[in-house]
């Protein structure tokens, strides 16, 4: 019986791959997806069926909660988060844009699976062969790298998901980095994300609670705009206006690399080549003459400035798409009083996502709310961004990081995160304990958010690692950014004198508030230099 229904369902395939090639109109595109298709099915059936069973199989008969069900767990978590990664590893492409999603989903999933996917998904990327790169530039130039650069190191500089980076010289004497997509994934991509979506699907049928349908139908929406580098690059180019009329004050200290759009496609980007360090490379920083807690300011007020005004924001902020220089103005010194001013270089500019302007001032105004542990203000704002009455204060955990009673705790530093094993011991205990109902949040929540969710976890691992967690400095940032932006909205609403009569008074309440904390942040710091 089961040869049988092998044979039929091996014909029915076959059959089903004739008919697609037969009626496409790129017959030999088709064909390719065709042959990628039964491999990466076969292999993620296989991982998706080994992963549930194993979870069946070790808790079974064990008491929910026990002390022998939280280890036979975390034990089942282990195993499955290494079998996710070893299928990421061998189907490439769209896999390991998935594993970094994961890895960057901190306290949101496992934390089996958070770390597993960390130590490997952001370092260890495929690397193509530079016959494979020559194939890309004849396909879409019409001509090899050696000949349309002056120069072409075949070796490439750095690696990621979808592409590879390598440095040329252009023939009128300027070195630029190129970035060439791996030359799979346009025939892949597509597979990809269908059998993605099908081992997703398949643990959620046996896990209800599992529920990250969510994440597919980002990856989904996101993919075809991340693979097109003439979108990527002018999200750029955006990005830098954007900062340039409405955050002025900063602009200076924020730069993307200049894009070559003669030598562009949507499959290759030729960028200015940027000297800098990566933004966790403290020791590096530090020997430019640059002080790492500058830097998670810089970055703090970037993404605050992009979240709470721009409304477009870079939502792949992980170290490696952020670098570190001097600001050039400082560099032509040929002495500094004091430290060196840092310049953030925005890099990977593919993922971004577009806040509108009613998502925008509610996502301030719940940032706003939380700074000031507003307790009616979290809910109410919470409630309009998606999560509902019962969850209101399991979303403001999951944005701060921090249990419900630390978030309305009056005090100026109720919101800071030491990065201590203490403080992250207990968020993995909260995200072990209520994983059913974030996983019923992140259902609820709109993807934009989901994006803002994974934005904040890409900061706070590049602020613990440049200062050790996060400072109360980056919330008096992210009090002042976002308060600025909400009283910005409330004046653009009514013009009556009354009513900017009360916003005027708001405001200076608000100053009043943030000059507290300002003066704690006084009083906190020689204590921090002497805890250090």
């Amino acid at each position: 019986m089961w040869r049988r229904a092998a044979t039929a369902a091996l014909a029915l395939g076959a059959g089903v791959g004739a008919h697609a090639v037969a009626t496409s109109e790129d017959p030999a595109r088709t064909l390719k997806i065709c042959r990628h298709l039964p491999p990466r099915l076969l292999r993620d059936s296989v991982a998706a069926a080994t992963i549930a069973f194993d979870y069946q199989y070790s808790l079974w008969g064990l008491q929910p909660d026990s002390p022998a069900w939280h280890s036979a767990k975390h034990d089942a978590h282990l195993r499955s988060a290494n079998r996710l990664q070893e299928l990421c590893f061998r189907n490439g492409g769209i896999y390991i844009k998935l594993g970094q999603h994961i890895a960057q989903l901190e306290y949101v999933l496992p934390q089996e699976y958070v770390q597993t996917m960390r130590e490997s998904m952001l370092k260890r990327c495929p690397v193509s062969s530079y016959e494979d790169v020559r194939g890309v530039f004849k396909k879409e130039i019409g001509e090899l790298p050696e000949t349309v650069f002056a120069e072409f190191d075949p070796v490439p500089i750095a690696s990621a998901s979808l592409a590879q980076v390598h440095a040329a010289t252009t023939h009128d004497g300027k070195k630029v980095a190129v970035k060439v997509q791996h030359d799979h994934l346009i025939d892949t991509s597509v597979v990809d994300i269908a059998t993605v979506d099908l081992v997703v699907n398949a643990l959620h049928y046996v896990f209800p609670t599992f529920d990250y349908r969510w994440l597919v139908d980002e990856i989904r929406e996101s993919a075809p705009k991340e693979l097109d580098f003439l979108c990527e690059a002018q999200n750029s180019e955006r990005c830098l206006v954007n900062f340039r009329k409405l955050s002025p004050h900063i602009a200076n200290s924020i730069y993307t690399p200049k894009v070559y759009w003669n030598l562009s496609t949507s499959r290759i980007l030729t960028m200015e080549y940027i000297d800098a360090k990566e933004v966790t490379d403290v020791k590096g920083i530090k020997d430019l003459g640059i002080r790492p807690v500058d830097v998670s300011n810089l970055v703090n007020k970037a993404f605050a400035e992009m979240i709470f005004k721009h409304g477009f924001v870079h939502c792949d902020p992980h170290a490696a798409n952020m670098m570190i220089r001097p600001l050039p103005q400082d560099s032509k010194k040929w002495f500094v009083l004091g430290s060196k001013r840092p310049q953030l270089v925005l890099l990977d500019h593919g993922l971004y996502k577009e806040l509108d302007h009613a998502t925008r001032i509610n996502y301030a105004s719940l940032w706003k709310a939380l700074i000031h542990a507003d307790e009616n203000g979290i809910k109410e704002y919470s409630i309009k961004l998606g999560a509902g009455e019962d969850l209101h204060a399991l979303f403001a955990g999951v944005l701060t990081m921090r249990p419900w009673k630390s978030v309305i705790d009056p005090s100026f530093g109720h919101l800071v995160l030491d990065g201590n094993n203490t403080d992250r011991s207990e968020m993995q205990m909260y995200a072990s304990l209520y994983f059913p109902q974030i996983s019923e949040l992140l259902r609820r929540l709109p993807r934009v958010i989901l994006l803002m969710l994974k934005t904040n976890d890409c900061l706070r691992a590049v602020n613990h690692a440049l200062v050790g967690g996060s400072t109360p400095e980056s919330f008096e940032i992210i009090a002042r950014v976002s308060s600025e932006a909400v009283f910005e909205a409330k004046r653009m609403e009514k013009r009556f004198f009354l009513y900017r009569f009360i916003i005027w008074l708001e405001e200076l309440l608000n100053e009043l508030h943030l000059f507290g904390m300002k003066l704690w942040l006084h009083y906190q710091q020689p204590r921090r230099i002497l805890a250090g």
